[in-house]
């Protein structure tokens, strides 16, 4: 599934989520999530916690193998969801894991990119972990969404608001994040930065009300819907095809590694 969270340092900058819009516009999330859990490659018995778990989804498959799941994210809404699918699924912060020398495997999916303090995500996982353990995770890479980005900022400057918030995501080069595991504690065994163009089924709109609020929040309406419609005039020519289907330029961060004994 996909692992939706997260808190952001700041209380007023906080993405928010809700299971029926989480449903409606970003469905491809968990659906595209497939081959991160082959990295996983959860065995029978094992005990693993599910960072972000969002709605649970990724979290059955996993449980459906015969490991025992724990799933946390902060989305309350979401949580309510995971609990009523049967997902062993608690309240809390990604940057601040309660764990101790819990867990076989530690896995994430399209949830990290949303925790601005990875250094406080990787001690937490490192600490939940059992000596040895594997940490596998999926999530924004350096240059994801990078054209919407770019748009988005461009609007904020002509209309003089935050242009910081066009991008609030933690998008790490492999380099970057690497250094970031092995000062953790962490031996990276493989990771890589993957193009995914990746096709959004409500459009550009539906992506931004859902991905975007923390940037068009600052914004009232009628501004906002000005907003969204000045992106899709800016973003149709490289993003939207002759049909009018919107793809998104998506670029994951795949990573497996394990907690050195």
């Amino acid at each position: 599934m996909s692992c939706v969270n997260e808190t952001m340092s700041d209380p007023s900058r906080t993405q928010t989520w809700t299971a029926s819009g989480y449903q409606r516009h970003a469905r491809f999330v968990s659906d595209l999530g497939t081959e991160i859990l082959g990295w996983l490659a959860p065995g029978e018995g094992e005990r693993i916690l599910d960072l972000g778990c969002g709605d649970g989804v990724h979290a059955l498959e996993i449980a459906q193998t015969g490991a025992d799941v724990v799933g946390v994210d902060v989305s309350k809404d979401m949580l309510a969801r995971a609990l009523e699918r049967g997902v062993d699924a608690r309240e809390m912060d990604g940057e601040a894991l309660s764990f101790e020398n819990e867990f076989d495997a530690v896995f994430s999916n399209a949830a990290l990119h949303w925790m601005s303090r990875p250094e406080r995500v990787i001690a937490g996982v490192a600490r939940a972990l059992k000596p040895g353990g594997r940490f596998v995770a999926e999530f924004g890479g350096h240059g994801n969404v990078a054209a919407i980005i770019t748009a988005l900022r461009a609007i904020a400057k002509i209309r003089r608001a935050d242009a910081d918030l066009a991008g609030p995501w933690f998008f790490p080069t492999t380099d970057d994040y690497s250094g970031m595991l092995q000062a953790g504690g962490f031996e990276v065994e493989r990771i890589a930065l993957i193009p995914r163009p990746t096709p959004l089924p409500t459009g550009l709109a539906g992506w931004l009300e859902t991905f975007g609020k923390i940037f068009l929040d600052q914004f009232d309406e009628p501004v906002r819907a000005e907003v969204v419609a000045e992106a899709e005039e800016l973003l149709a020519p490289s993003l939207r095809d002759s049909a009018g289907n919107w793809t998104a330029d998506y670029v994951r961060l795949r990573v497996a590694a394990n907690l050195t004994p």
